[in-house]
This record gives structure tokens, sequence and C-alpha cells, in this order.
């Protein structure tokens, strides 16, 4: 079931909306992140480790790794809303559980509870290695409010 919901994809409109989204946030470009998977309820963002986004050891800034997982969580959440819809943190906890290394970062954003104003979603990152090892380096619980989105 995990491997089919894995592999689920949105509409085009769905993906479209949040791949333009997602090309709007400076901070994803600057980090290098991009966006790897939209499903229902479900976004994936990989980070390239690159020297720009480390710290003084070597690995990944923890600050990097919870920038780009809570947004996978936010874009997971605006797959399930209409497009007058948009979605702003309003709490966020990370544990990071092991260094931040690898050849790049994947955080997984996952719906838990989705609501017409508070919904909760999970974040996972995972640290992958070249031959496509994957460890748990952190994870978390998100809270965001839906909110209507700015008239243009």
């Amino acid at each position: 079931m995990e491997d089919r919901m894995q592999q689920e994809q949105t509409s085009p409109a769905v993906q479209k909306r949040v791949q333009d989204s997602f090309d709007q946030q400076g901070l994803m470009s600057h980090l290098g992140a991009r966006l790897a998977h939209i499903g229902p309820g479900r976004a994936h963002i990989v980070l390239p480790a690159r020297p720009e986004v480390t710290q003084q050891h070597g690995y990944i800034h923890a600050g990097a790794t919870s920038a780009f997982a809570d947004s996978a969580g936010g874009y997971a959440a605006l797959t399930l809303f209409d497009e007058d819809s948009e979605v702003l943190t309003v709490e966020y906890k990370i544990n990071l559980l092991a260094p931040a290394a690898g050849d790049h970062l994947e955080a997984i954003g996952t719906v838990l509870k989705p609501g017409r104003t508070l919904t909760v979603c999970q974040l996972e990152v995972y640290g992958v290695q070249a031959d496509g090892a994957r460890k748990l380096i952190a994870n978390g619980q998100q809270t965001l409010i839906r909110v209507n989105r700015p008239a243009a």
C-alpha cells in the first residue's frame, strides 16, 4: 500500500499549481531544492548536498534541513485544497536524529489529518547516498492553516 501511495500522482492542474508555488520560493531556490514528487496529501523535496548548505562539520545545516522539511509538509497539504487556497505553517517541531549526511537529502511531507482550517502533517527527512542507501535523519510534525489566496 505504501509503495502505491508514494507513486500516486495528483491531477496535472494540482501538479502545476504546486510547482508554480514552489518556483516562487526564493529560499528553496537559494538552497538548490527541487520538488521530486507531488501526490495527493504527499510531497517529496530533494536537497543536494553542497558546501553552501553545510555547517562547520560538513553536514547539511539544521536550518536547511528544517526549512525544506517545512516546505514538503506545506506542499503535501496544498495538494488537498482548491485553487483558491494557500497554506501557512502555524507550528512545527523537528527532531534531528542523525547528522544530515549523504549525496542529497529527501524531505517527505505526508498529511496525517486534513481539515477545513487546520491540517496536520508528518515530516521525514532522509539522507540518501549515491548508491541509493537511505537513512532517516530527521522527523517531525507540523500544523498548517488554510487561507484564501490573496487577490491578484
